[in-house]
Parts: structure tokens; sequence; C-alpha cells
């Protein structure tokens, strides 16, 4: 029988926040897969059940992985499938990477393995998860989503301030991306992965006169605030969301 790849969202930062369900489904699976960021791991690595990381620093470095540790602390005795996803833009030279995770991936479902692939917030907002998803399901594997709290709820609650109420819109936009159209959006706007683009987007916010706050590292122990756009720096982390909103805080 082939194992199942799951996507298990880990919540945007506190292990407390975790499902149940995300817990149980990490302590049946097989093998734990963590997706790699750093530019110079370029290959699928695989470590055995009870093998010591040849790439602690990386783990370390892992957000998701580290939030699910807290949470599971028997992770680490599990065989572990490290995948490079660089935060890069050439399709196909991302189209390759994709492929060649899916395929590592493959062959252990297919050797009866299950693999929860760990992922910050929620597996169906800007996970990598979904790249290998259209993969493996494509070829008949069993993928399944485990929901986490999104990140965007997480720093509402932080902040104490609703998202949408009555007939508000509410429009989540990667703020990577040119946002002025989505700035123009009647409603609530989440901004998300803003990065080096920071003063781009805050310049674009104080044309509009719109309100804005932010939280970085949400849940995180590095976890900060910022009740105003004024406020905001521009090095900003890769892990700030913005919370824009017409006239009002």
């Amino acid at each position: 029988m082939k194992g199942i790849f799951y996507g298990i969202g880990v919540g945007p930062g506190d292990p407390e926040l975790m499902t149940l369900k995300a817990i149980r489904i990490i302590r049946e699976c097989e093998i734990v897969a963590v997706a790699v960021s750093h530019p110079e791991f370029r290959s699928a690595v695989y470590e055995a059940k009870g093998e010591t990381s040849a790439y602690p620093e990386i783990l370390e470095a892992c957000a998701a992985y580290q939030i699910a540790l807290s949470a599971v602390p028997e992770i680490c005795g599990k065989a572990r499938l490290l995948l490079p996803m660089p935060m890069r833009k050439e399709k196909e030279i991302l189209s390759r990477i994709h492929d060649s995770n899916a395929e590592m991936a493959a062959g252990y479902l297919r050797d009866g393995n299950s693999v929860a692939y760990l992922t910050l917030g929620d597996p169906s907002i800007y996970s990598t998860w979904l790249y290998l998803q259209s993969r493996l399901s494509g070829q008949g594997f069993d993928t399944r989503m485990i929901p986490g709290i999104p990140s965007f709820c997480a720093a509402a609650a932080r902040l104490n301030t609703g998202l949408a109420e009555n007939m508000e819109e509410l429009h989540i936009l990667p703020a990577s991306y040119q946002i002025e159209e989505g700035l123009a959006l009647p409603g609530t706007k989440v901004l998300m992965k803003a990065g080096r683009k920071m003063p781009d987007v805050k310049r674009a916010v104080a044309r509009r006169g719109l309100q804005a706050r932010m939280v970085e590292n949400c849940g995180m122990e590095t976890e900060r605030v910022y009740q105003n756009v004024e406020e905001i720096p521009d090095a900003a982390g890769y892990f700030s969301l913005l919370i824009v909103k017409e006239g009002r805080t």
C-alpha cells in the first residue's frame, strides 16, 4: 500500500496553536519533510530514523520544524526528508526543483511510507507544499491537507482586531509583487511576504492614506508589533504581515 503525502499546517509560530489533528498525523507518519530555503542547499537529502542530522543548522533555522518539534518532541527521532525550496522567481528553475522534490518523495511513498510535510500557517495559503501536491496527486498518490491557523488570523488576534465585519471585503495580497491595484480594493487588505519590498509597501500605503498595523514573527519569541506605518522598519523580516484598513486602526 502506498503512503499518504500530508501537507500539515503548524500554525504561525506558537506551538500551542497547532491542532490536535496535526500533532496526531505527525506522530503517525514515518517521515517528516522539511522545506529548506537556504540558497546553497540544492538537492533533496534523506536522513534515516534515529540518524543524527548532517544539517543541524538547517533544522534549527526552519521555523515550521521548530514549531512542530516544540509540540511533538519525538519528531527528532523520525526519518527526515530535507527538500530544497529556494526563494527565487525563475519559473523554469523552480519547476525542475519541484519535479525533483516530488520524485524523491514519491519513492518513499511507493515504499508505503507516509510523509508529513510541515508548513507554516495553513498549507492552502502560499504554501510550497502545493507545488508537490499537484505533481504527486497527478501521479495517483493520496495527498491530504491538515489545516493550520493562518498567520493573518493569528496577527489579527494579536492586534485584538477583526478582519472583516458585516459586508466588508477581505483581500489577501502577496506584497512582494505589485500591490497598487490591490490597495485600491475596498475593505481590509492583508499584505503577506513583504520582505525586501517593505519600503515600497510603506510608501504605497501612505500615498493612499490607509491605516496599517503590522506583526512580525507572530507567535515566535522574536515577535514585534507595530501600530502604524511610520513605526514599521524598512528592514522588517520575511515573516511580517500587515493588516491595512481604510481610515481607522
